[in-house]
């Protein structure tokens, strides 16, 4: 005989984060941002005597030019700021769809025994860890910081970049507080 067990009176199973600000209390500019579909990246720093560290950040733009420059909003208080502004160099790479569950360790928002970088294979170059069998990365030297709305933000000139094969899985995508990949239907 099959039996289901049935949560306590008031007990509920949630399928987004409990701790999120609801909707209606959001500030108008935080809605309006939701709605912009942003890239999901991996930023970290360290490595050798330094300790490593790396964040999820969505809030990035990638200029090309003579050097390429990157823009990014980092939270000022994140163990990355504090190596990055130390070490002055950063790895960044755009994460693809089967990266969901590595995106939500590195942003804080599920479990990693052992610490983020436990959950997958690395590469260590100069400017930090990069994900092995990542699609690209760009290594990157810090040029700037200053305060930015209620973020840090980090301007940096992009020193080598490295870009794999042209037929990966394509990029995760952060929209309306969920990842989204290319191509996915609204309903899912």
């Amino acid at each position: 005989m099959f039996h289901v067990n049935h949560p306590e009176p008031g007990a509920e199973i949630h399928y987004r984060d409990p701790f999120a600000t609801a909707s209606e209390d959001r500030s108008p500019a935080r809605r309006l941002r939701g709605r912009l579909a942003a890239p999901v990246t991996l930023w970290t720093a360290g490595g050798g005597s330094a300790p490593l560290a790396g964040l999820t950040v969505s809030s990035t733009v990638l200029a090309d030019g003579d050097p390429p420059r990157l823009l990014g909003l980092l939270d000022e208080e994140s163990q990355l700021w504090e190596v990055l502004r130390e070490s002055g160099r950063f790895a960044m790479v755009p994460l693809g769809p089967a990266h969901r569950q590595l995106a939500d360790r590195f942003a804080g928002l599920m479990p990693a025994p052992g610490g983020p970088f436990k959950a997958a294979d690395w590469q260590f170059t100069e400017y930090g860890p990069v994900l092995a069998g990542a699609s690209g990365w760009a290594g990157c030297r810090l040029d700037d910081a200053r305060p930015y709305g209620w973020a840090m933000l980090v301007e940096a000139t992009v020193e080598s970049v490295t870009v794999g094969d042209e037929a990966d899985a394509g990029p995760l995508i952060h929209y309306r507080g969920r990842y989204r990949e290319l191509g996915e239907p609204r309903g899912r």
